[in-house]
């Protein structure tokens, strides 16, 4: 019996000696040290600019912007727990034992991980509840009133899921690290990201954040500036319906093949870390509808036959 036990341990150290070990990451992206300090620090604050230069008095990026002076101007805790309420509606849905299963790219132990594809019913179900908010007579249009209060509670949440990120990956395996953001320099690899793959029981945190709350959040509130829209005039201009539909096509068909994600470069190599839970979370909903509000609050006006012509070339 010792003896097998004997055989048993060598076996299991023989099969973690052959996993690859991470090395110490050398070749530094984004500007370096540097870029990931200054991106860090930037991209919250270019969001916000961006945010208050366009506005309904002028959207010009050229003209610097007044910042709101009150502090509810940036804080809202009804838009908190609607943010919050959002994040914990997608992570159901991602866990419930619907939809199919897919398995991503081998990793470095050459195992491969098990992924729920269901995010194209997460979209159907968001839409379920748009509308069904909308019949309640529910103020949807209030997404629009306190953009700027749901983009800073965005940044706060997408900081802390970084800050949650990096910590626990201090305590993750050598083989579950990310290639890119394994340097030793805290702020870097805080940005890059330092797991690759961090799980919290079924959920995959970087899975779920690239297509999940912040895609179909991006549909969503497009159509907040339409419910935005009907309120006002009573109809919504059709630039922004067109603007709306071809946003929903892009979103619909990311989904549909939600498992071709599992080839791409966030998912393969880049850990989850701020530059991805920032770019999932801020960059795509708040900055991706930005034309959308921009037909909403500035007279776009467009001809049938142009209308048209869009459509036909969206086709293509």
């Amino acid at each position: 019996m010792k003896r097998k036990s004997a055989d048993v341990s060598s076996d299991h150290s023989t099969a973690e000696a052959t996993i690859p070990v991470v090395p110490k990451t050398t070749s530094l992206e984004f500007g370096g040290i540097v870029g990931a300090h200054l991106m860090v620090l930037g991209l919250p604050v270019g969001v916000l600019a961006i945010t208050l230069m366009c506005s309904k008095e002028s959207c010009d990026l050229l003209r610097l912007p007044s910042p709101p002076g009150a502090a509810n101007a940036y804080f809202d805790v009804a838009m908190t727990l609607v943010f919050l309420g959002w994040i914990l509606f997608h992570a159901v849905i991602a866990v419930l034992p619907v939809g199919s299963f897919a398995r991503g790219q081998p990793l470095r132990d050459g195992t491969k991980l098990i992924y729920r594809c269901n995010a194209f019913i997460a979209l159907e179900l968001s839409i379920l509840l748009y509308c069904g908010l909308a019949v309640m007579g529910v103020p949807l249009w209030l997404a629009y009133d306190r953009f700027l209060q749901l983009a800073v509670t965005a940044i706060i949440f997408s900081s802390a899921l970084s800050v949650y990120l990096y910590h626990r990956a201090q305590a993750a395996p050598n083989k579950d690290l990310a290639a890119g953001g394994n340097s030793g320099n805290m702020v870097y690899d805080f940005f890059m990201g330092k797991e690759l793959n961090p799980r919290i029981g079924a959920l995959d945190l970087k899975f779920f954040f690239e297509l999940r709350p912040g895609l179909i959040g991006w549909v969503v509130l497009d159509l907040c500036f339409v419910a935005k829209a009907c309120m006002v005039n009573g109809n919504p201009p059709p630039a922004l319906l067109l603007i709306t539909l071809f946003h929903f096509w892009y979103v619909a068909d990311a989904l549909w093949f939600e498992e071709a994600i599992l080839t791409t470069m966030d998912i393969v190599h880049d850990g989850f870390g701020f530059m991805l839970a920032f770019g999932d979370l801020v960059w795509v909903p708040f900055m991706y509808s930005l034309q959308a509000r921009y037909a909403l609050e500035h007279s776009v006006e467009w001809s049938i036959p142009m209308l048209v012509a869009f459509l036909a070339l969206h086709g293509e």
